[in-house]
This record gives C-alpha cells, sequence and structure tokens, in this order.
C-alpha cells in the first residue's frame, strides 16, 4: 500500500499563502521555492494511465524526498537511480519501491550494498568489464535483470547525452550474448538526451535497438526507452506526449521479442518540472540587465550554463501598463559567470524590490542548487494554483500556459 508521505515521517512545508502574490506581498529577502504537489500527482498519473509500460522516475531530474514520496502514493513504483545516494534515498521515501541502478559505471561497492542491503536486482551496464563488476559484487547473482545501454542519437533533444554512455554497435554483439548468458532477464536501454523535441527521436533508436537485437540473436525480456521526454518552456513547446507514446509503442511492438517482454521508460523532467517553481527578489538594475537573489549556483543553473530559458511573470500588486522588453539576469554571487542571458520577458519599468516568479524549475533546479558564496534557498511554500505552464491541463490540445499570477 502506497503509504502518504507524512506517514513516512517526511516534512512537507505548511501551505502558508494562497498565491505567489500573498507570498511577494510578504516581502521574503530570500528566495522562496514554490511548490505544487498536485502538478506532480497529475503528471505521475498521466505515465501510469497513458503509457502502456512501466514508468521509472530519475530521481536524479529531483531527489527530493516529499516528491519521490507524493510520486509514489500517485502510482509511479519503479524508481531509476544512479547512486548509492539515491538508492539509499529512495529505500527512506518510497519504502516497498522497485529500485534500477541505472547508471552504466558503479562502485563495486555500492553495486554489493545495492543489492545485499537494498534488494537491488536490475543493473544497467556497456561494457564486459561492467558486467563482470556487477557479477562480482553480487557473488554471481542468478536473479538480475541486465538492461544493456546502447550509444544512440541526441540529435533530436536540446541536451545530447550520447558521448558518454553506451555499447557501439561494434562491441554491442558480444556483449548482449555475455549479458544473456549472466541474467535471469536481459534488458536493453538507452538515452535520446534530455527534452526530446520530436518522438522520431526514439522510433530512430528503437531501430538500433532492432538491429542489436537480430545480429546478437538473443531473447530480450526488457526494452528501456530511457528519459528525454519534454516539458514546456519559452520557445519549446513540443506536441502532446501521447504522441510519443504512441510512436514508441508501436516500434517497440515491431521488435523481434518475446509477447511477454516489456517496455520501460525513465521520464524525470516531464514527472518533476511542474512541480516546482522559484520567487526571486530584483536586487539591482542596470539598463535591460536585473540583479536577483539567486542563479547560477542556484536553481538557475540551467539558465546560466546551457542557456535554458524558463517562464517568468512579475509578481507586483499594483501590475504595470509597461510593454514587456528583453532582459537578462545576474545572479547574487560575485563571479561573472552567474549570468542568465535569457532573453526573458518581463514590463519594462520593473525595478528593485520587485519579484519575478520563474517557473518549471521543478526538474533540475532545486537539485543544482550550491551555497557558494553563502548564498542558499530560503523557505519552501505548498500552493495549490497552476504550474506556470503545463503539458497536462488539456492533454488533447497544444501545450497551456495557465496564469497563476498576472503578467501585465
Amino acid at each position: 500500500m502506497h503509504k502518504h508521505p507524512r506517514a513516512l515521517g517526511l516534512a512537507i512545508a505548511p501551505v502558508k499563502a494562497g498565491s505567489v502574490l500573498d507570498i511577494a506581498l510578504g516581502q521574503p529577502v530570500q528566495p522562496v521555492t514554490i511548490v505544487r504537489p498536485h502538478a506532480a500527482r497529475r503528471a505521475a498519473r498521466f505515465f501510469v494511465e497513458k503509457f502502456k509500460g512501466r514508468s521509472l522516475y530519475a530521481v536524479k531530474a529531483n531527489p527530493s524526498p516529499e516528491l519521490i514520496a507524493v510520486l509514489w502514493e500517485s502510482g509511479i513504483t519503479h524508481f531509476d537511480v544512479a547512486s548509492i545516494a539515491e538508492v539509499r534515498l529512495v529505500s527512506r521515501a518510497a519504502p516497498g519501491a522497485t529500485l534500477c541502478f541505472m547508471h552504466p559505471v558503479k562502485a563495486e561497492e555500492a553495486i554489493r550494498e545495492a543489492y545485499f542491503v537494498h534488494g537491488v536486482r536490475t543493473f544497467s551496464l556497456d561494457t564486459i568489464e561492467e558486467l563482470e563488476k556487477i557479477m562480482r559484487a553480487t557473488d554471481d547473482a542468478t536473479d538480475l535483470t541486465l538492461c544493456v545501454r546502447l550509444r544512440v542519437s541526441s540529435e533530436h533533444s536540446k541536451l545530447s547525452l550520447a558521448s558518454k554512455f553506451g555499447a557501439a554497435p561494434d562491441e554491442t554483439k558480444a556483449l548482449l550474448f555475455a549479458a544473456r548468458q549472466a541474467a535471469d532477464a536481459l534488458g536493453i536501454c538507452f538515452h535520446v538526451g534530455s527534452q526530446a523535441m520530436s518522438p522520431q527521436a526514439y522510433v530512430q533508436a528503437l531501430a538500433r535497438v532492432r538491429a542489436a537485437i537480430v545480429e546478437a540473436a538473443v531473447t530480450v525480456d526488457v526494452i528501456d526507452v530511457g528519459g528525454g521526454f519534454p516539458s514546456v518552456y519559452p520557445g519549446m513547446e513540443p506536441i502532446g506526449l501521447e504522441n510519443y507514446f504512441r510512436a514508441i509503442e508501436d516500434a517497440f511492438e515491431a521488435l523481434p521479442i518475446s509477447y511477454s517482454a516489456e517496455l520501460w521508460a525513465e521520464p524525470g523532467r516531464a514527472l518533476c518540472a511542474e512541480y516546482a517553481s522559484l520567487l526571486v527578489r530584483v536586487e539591482r538594475r542596470r539598463g535591460d540587465q536585473l540583479y536577483i537573489n539567486d542563479g547560477a549556483y542556484g536553481a538557475l543553473f540551467d539558465a546560466a550554463h546551457v542557456g535554458w530559458r524558463f517562464p517568468v511573470a512579475l509578481v507586483r500588486e499594483q501590475g504595470s501598463d509597461a510593454k514587456d522588453m528583453e532582459f537578462s539576469f545576474y545572479g547574487p554571487t560575485c563571479d561573472d559567470i552567474d549570468h542568465m542571458a535569457g532573453p526573458f520577458l518581463l514590463p519594462a519599468d520593473i525595478g528593485p524590490g520587485d519579484y519575478i516568479e520563474i517557473g518549471m524549475l521543478g526538474a533540475y533546479g532545486c537539485a543544482m542548487r550550491t551555497a557558494f558564496n553563502g548564498f542558499t534557498a530560503g523557505e519552501t511554500v505548498v500552493l495549490e494554483d497552476e504550474p506556470m505552464t503545463s503539458l497536462y491541463v488539456d492533454s488533447a490540445t497544444e501545450p497551456a500556459f495557465p496564469a497563476n499570477v498576472v503578467k501585465l
């Protein structure tokens, strides 16, 4: 039975305000993290109900124990963990969940603890050496699901994951054959890259899977299409996720695998992006540059280092009649690289003391935060309004942009 987070002893911030504006009127000095558990529940139910396979939450996207518990109680029973710390975290936050250790390069000690202490039975690998390590660490266990990771293209994605991991075509046959001999269940997995903007990314990758199965002539029990499922950002408005699901399911059904083979996916961003946003204060304005109290070393790592654009809205009681103009942001630290180029569209009369909500930071936002220069997060507040953008509000239409604050 899925337990409520409070039953697990997890602290959930109280609902301290009815809206983002209410929070801003309190004039917080530090950035405020706003979480919307109902948005994560909605995303989880979408995957559970509409994806005809198993959805594993990729914990690295947001390792919040509260979020993990919300996803668990919403039907996400399997979790993609990438470190022994994540294994321990999910074991505490979602007792009874199935953990899959999907990092292809693991410490032998981590494998041993995961297997013998936490009951992990699924491991990924992309080399013979990693296979040998897994077998040593588990004392040649006979109950393993071993997923061989293939290298595939990231051409359809905004962030590539094509160079670090994955067996090359000339390595795949021997590796699949060896893993088949050792595994109770053999899987093939891949990752098309983060924020895949076309279902074709998965279709192409599954063509690579087909070729690998035919060449190795092995029986495959699991096909794991990994992550990459997109969310909505300015200039990145993907088609509905049902289109991705249909393309994946059609390609999966055409593979030379048994009727009992399982289809898996590892959504991260798509499950948690809408879960959180950030309320920041403008400390200074210099032309079209706004100095705010969070930045590259905080929740805005992606905005600074990979040029990611997030939805923004002025949060001000009296509103504004000014037209929008393009701004860039500087964060609070002393470093020049604490800079978010944007552009971010905000009213031209914005200035010191104003507040800005920055949306879609549930994925890779708070997870990347540091305490560099002594700047840390402020309080966390739970709200029940809609996130700034949503791919789930009406999945039969184009991506929705509900307004939880009035952007004038």
